[in-house]
């Protein structure tokens, strides 16, 4: 199965991304993405006034290893450790509606033809829904680079966007993943050290408080959103079973009670469509932003991991120094060390700042922003649902009473 996106379902898809200060100096888009099986390939399109662009106005193929080696890169990059990297965009995964599409395949003889071309829609619908998400992804954690003021002017990423050829970009070998699954488990055993280590200063002491305790809170969200959208997604399902049912009741019979079925099963079609868009509008307006958010917020706390890990630093430059001036052995070397720690210490702390106020002030603005529109969808819904409620109530009055005439 094969996907690309077309004019409408580009603007769908871009009106779903967090907010983000672009600069107009340097703007980025995904116009246009291929599907082949598990592969999805890029095609970003920067336009820029900058002179350290070679043009104007460029496009180029990239693939999902592409943006997490520049991921990578940049979190690998010490002078950005005071920074907070955007969250790398996950995997393309299209495991799920391609399981269901077997097994409708499967159970196509137990439905009827109406039935099973419906289902097949809606599963098609899914499959392309994913395939959007996932090029608003990679496309908002391009534009997260290209509106910060450091991260855009980065080297690796002016090579991601320029570059006109594969970027011949490996996978991790065995050895490797060991390596950062090694470093993952250092860096846990790490935060419970560092964590005994007094704060020094009420703004980062504040902030670690609200992440974690925000943290848990996104992620059970996240959790219940998830949720909510599969229901509404199963009652749309069941709408199908239900409408197509009817209709068959409907073709078998001659009586007067053919039109009534007719009527209740367009009725149901109608409950059907509403609920998908609700489903639809949920998981884009809330559901991915909760999820987006997850993934930031580690982000964040990465970084007060990463100032926390200096300043256990210093003060065990501090311990060493002590121990220097005791021994009156090696005292300027120690000395030196101190005052490097000191200064990368302040470094992390100044920029770190900028960084989480500036982060707070994103996080606001694109929930109030994607809460408003949903709002406003869910209150259209609401009205057709309403309509639609109305009319069965109705239906079900003229079938009763024109029954017992």
């Amino acid at each position: 199965m094969t996907s690309t996106l077309d004019d409408s379902e580009k603007e769908k898809a871009r009106s779903v991304s967090v907010d983000l200060n672009n600069d107009a100096s340097l703007l980025i888009d995904i116009p246009d993405a291929l599907c082949e099986r598990d592969k999805v390939k890029f095609t970003v399109h920067t336009k820029t006034t900058l002179s350290s662009f070679q043009k104007p106005d460029f496009s180029v193929p990239r693939q999902h290893e592409d943006f997490i080696w520049l991921h990578d890169a940049l979190v690998e990059t010490e002078d950005y450790a005071g920074l907070i990297i955007p969250p790398a965009p996950p995997k393309p995964d299209f495991e799920s509606p391609r399981e269901k599409m077997h097994k409708l395949g499967e159970g196509e003889a137990t439905m009827t033809k109406e039935e099973y071309t419906k289902m097949k829609q809606e599963l098609e619908a899914e499959y392309l829904a994913v395939f959007k998400k996932t090029v608003q992804v990679h496309e908002v954690f391009l534009q997260r680079l290209s509106s910060h003021p450091i991260l855009s002017k980065d080297r690796n990423f002016q090579i991601f966007l320029e570059y006109d050829q594969d970027l011949s970009v490996r996978r991790k070998n065995a050895k490797e993943t060991f390596g950062s699954f090694f470093k993952n488990m250092v860096k846990s055993a790490d935060e419970v050290i560092i964590s005994g280590i007094k704060e020094v200063d009420d703004f980062f002491e504040q902030e670690k408080t609200f992440l974690l305790d925000y943290s848990s809170k996104i992620k059970d969200s996240t959790a219940r959103a998830e949720k909510m959208t599969r229901s509404h997604k199963n009652v749309a399902d069941d709408y199908i079973h239900i409408s197509a049912t009817l209709n068959s009741l409907s073709v078998d019979d001659n009586t007067a009670l053919k039109k009534h079925l007719e009527k209740f099963a367009d009725l149901f079609e109608k409950l059907r469509k509403v609920e998908g868009r609700v489903a639809s509008d949920e998981e884009l307006k809330l559901t991915e932003l909760l999820r987006y958010y997850m993934l930031d917020i580690q982000a964040a706390k990465d970084l007060l991991y990463r100032r926390a890990r200096a300043l256990a630093d210093y003060e065990n430059s501090n311990k060493a120094l002590d121990k220097a001036r005791l021994k009156s052995k090696d005292i300027t070397q120690a000395e030196e060390h101190q005052q490097q720690c000191l200064q990368k210490f302040d470094k992390l702390s100044e920029s770190g700042k900028r960084e989480l106020t500036s982060f707070k002030g994103r996080r606001v603005v694109a929930f109030r922003k994607n809460l408003i529109e949903m709002a406003e969808l869910e209150i259209k819904h609401a009205k057709v649902s309403q309509g639609a409620q109305s009319s069965f109530s109705f239906l079900c009055l003229r079938f009763f009473f024109g029954n017992m005439q």
